[in-house]
This record gives structure tokens, sequence and C-alpha cells, in this order.
């Protein structure tokens, strides 16, 4: 059986160009994009991290079995313990600190990236949660690795060397492979012919408003 994520993925081919080579990535990776646009980027984008973990408490709630819910647990505490913890010692970095992040106003596109989320959690199971995680949790990994790539050892003066690095990493390549993984298990447990029409749609609406995340960031 051909994985769901190679399926979406396929489906909504051009979504996809559009958001992991979209100008804000390609700036970062030539380390050309303007200070403000990436401040205004980390900014929301630890206000999303907010939401992302509310989206993990639901996924608990949604689990069918012990172990769904252990998973959605352990994605929650490393969500809040551990990611939130390195975004903010990141942005401090810039000069930003947590509590003038958490002040912020949503941007526009923040709160509809992060409300269609919880929402496609809320009317629909597990399966409809994870298919509208995943362009954040999968593209993030495949684009710090493809500016590895295309920018190796040309990185030592990017000033957004780290942010690269870190979604580059092995580590955060095994978080990604682990979510495709989970994938194809709920898909076999909760899918079928007649589910992918909805999870395709999810999929490419996800995609877009990830794209329109970068967008925001251009927006300075």
């Amino acid at each position: 059986m051909t994985p769901l994520l190679s399926t979406l993925k396929r489906a909504c081919a051009a979504e996809w160009a559009a958001y992991v080579d979209h100008p804000f990535v390609r700036a970062l990776g030539e380390g050309t994009l303007p200070e403000a646009a990436f401040r205004r980027y980390l900014g929301q984008d630890y206000l999303f991290l907010v939401h992302f973990a509310r989206a993990y408490g639901l996924a608990a709630f949604k689990g069918e079995t012990i172990e769904d819910i252990r998973q959605a647990a352990l994605g929650l505490d490393a969500m809040i313990n551990v990611e939130m913890g390195l975004h903010v010692s990141f942005c401090a970095g810039w000069g930003m600190s947590e509590a003038e992040m958490a002040a912020l106003p949503e941007a526009d596109a923040t709160i509809a990236y992060t409300r269609f989320v919880l929402e496609r959690g809320l009317a629909g199971d597990l399966l409809d949660l994870h298919v509208a995680l995943a362009p954040c949790i999968v593209g993030y990994a495949e684009i710090g690795q493809a500016l590895a790539a295309r920018h190796e050892g040309a990185l030592a003066g990017n000033p957004y060397r780290a942010w690269v690095e870190m979604y580059a990493s092995a580590d955060y390549r095994s978080v990604a492979e682990a979510e495709a993984a989970y994938l194809d298990t709920l898909m076999a447990r909760r899918g079928g012919p007649g589910r992918l029409d909805g999870l395709l749609t999810t999929f490419r609406q996800a995609t877009r408003l990830e794209a329109a995340f970068w967008d925001m960031g251009l927006a300075v």
C-alpha cells in the first residue's frame, strides 16, 4: 500500500511546492531574508506552537487506545517542555522574550491556520487531526533538509543557519518520519477509499495555510 503521506503530497503537488519552496524559505536558505520578516515569523510561530500544544491535548481526547493517548501525551510534553523551550531560547538570541511573544496580537494567518487545525480535530477523528497537522511536522523537515543540502558549505555566514540546522537535524527528521508512520497506522484503522477525498481536502488546505504563514512573515 502506498504511504498515505506520499498519496497526499502527490495529489497536492502544486500546493506543496508553493509551501516548501516559498520565497520566504528560499531567502532563509540564502541568508537574504530581512530580519524584520524573520522576527515577525518567530513571534507568530510562538503563538502557533501554543495552539499546536492544544491540538495534542485534543489528540489525547480523540485517542481510541491507550497507545494513542500515550503518544498524544508524549507529544504534548515534548511541545511545551522541550520545543517551546528551544523556541524561547532561540528567540532570546534575537532579543525577543517569551513574555513579549505571548503578548503579541495574533496575525490573521496565525488565527486561520491554528483554528483550522483545531476545527478539523473537533469535527473529525484522530486521522483528520493528524492529516491537518502533517504539513507542519513533515514539511519543516523537508524544508530543513533541502536548504541544508542546497547551501552545503555556505551556511557559515547565514544569520538563519541555526534555524536551518535545527530542522535539518536527524532528531527532527525522526519526528517527521514517526508522524508519517503514524498516519499510516491511523489510515489502516480508520481509513478506506471513502475517506481519501476528505483527507485530501484537509491536507491541501493546511498546506495552503502554511504558505500563507510564510506570506505573513514577508508582510512587514
